[in-house]
């Protein structure tokens, strides 16, 4: 009974019209084509995903500034990011450690920084600040290779972990996806150690001061830096001297923003974000 039922429905497959069975066919080839390439990555996919900002105050517990928080978040969801931000004592050694990984395409390190004497020698390296508070029992490699320099805005005020550029290129995990760095402490560009080493680990530019500034200063030039940059078509030598032109140096310390590396000066944003 089972083969008389088969032999029929052959029977009747051939005498359906050909051009039907045709579109038979074709019909299975083009859902699998579908099904495979929506289960297939493709540099398309990752071009369209929504990049990501990190904000890193670390500035928080001592200088907060809701408004420059609010202001640059808002500018940088207009353009497209999503914006996550580190705040108080979440901004920790691991977190800088991780920030690699995370996959941002722009990160502001809204941070005390500065010159410090690297162990043992005569010569100043670049240390931005943590808000983890320095111990001699924690991260022992680390120290041991002078990675996590001990800070502290001035004296009688407790001491925290900081970073240098070797510990950017040798202990961060994994690399940077042409991700563009700005750091709005003080002194981050009076070297290029710092700049280079992010550079080194993947990042496309690299901006900040490169003297002493003020936090209100700071944060308001920052955040016209940052307007300036979401413009569609503005280059960043052309955002960085028109923020120049608009804030002046700081009007203490006389610092001025710089970027790094020179030739990243006549590609837009989204160029540098874009690899």
């Amino acid at each position: 009974m089972r083969q008389l039922k088969v032999d029929r429905l052959f029977h009747q497959a051939k005498l359906l019209p050909q051009s039907f069975l045709w579109l038979v066919i074709l019909l299975v080839i083009t859902g699998l084509i579908t099904v495979f390439a929506a289960c297939s990555p493709s540099s398309s996919n990752k071009l369209t995903r929504q990049p990501k900002t990190a904000i890193i105050d670390q500035l928080y517990s001592t200088q907060p500034n809701g408004g420059f928080i609010t202001e640059v978040s808002q500018a940088l969801e207009n353009y497209g990011f999503a914006v996550d931000v580190y705040r108080g004592a979440e901004v920790t050694v691991d977190l800088y450690r991780r920030l690699p990984k995370y996959g941002y395409k722009l990160i502001i390190f809204r941070a005390h920084s500065g010159l410090i004497r690297a162990e043992g020698q005569k010569r100043l390296k670049t240390a931005i600040f943590t808000n983890e508070p320095y111990s001699r029992k924690k991260y022992l490699t680390e120290q041991l290779n002078y990675m996590l320099p001990m800070v502290r805005v001035k004296e009688g005020e407790p001491f925290f972990f900081g970073i240098d550029s070797k510990f950017v290129t040798e202990s961060m995990d994994g690399r940077f996806d042409d991700t563009l760095v700005i750091i709005t402490g003080c002194s981050c560009l009076y070297f290029n150690d710092m700049a280079q080493a992010f550079i080194c680990k993947g990042a496309s530019v690299y901006l900040a001061w490169d003297r002493t500034v003020d936090a209100d200063y700071v944060d308001e030039a920052s955040t016209y830096l940052i307007r300036e940059l979401c413009q569609d078509g503005l280059i960043v030598k052309k955002a960085v001297n028109r923020t120049m032109a608009e804030k002046g140096r700081d009007p203490t310390y006389r610092a001025s923003l710089r970027y790094f590396p020179l030739q990243s000066g006549d590609k837009t944003l989204k160029q540098l974000i874009s690899g």
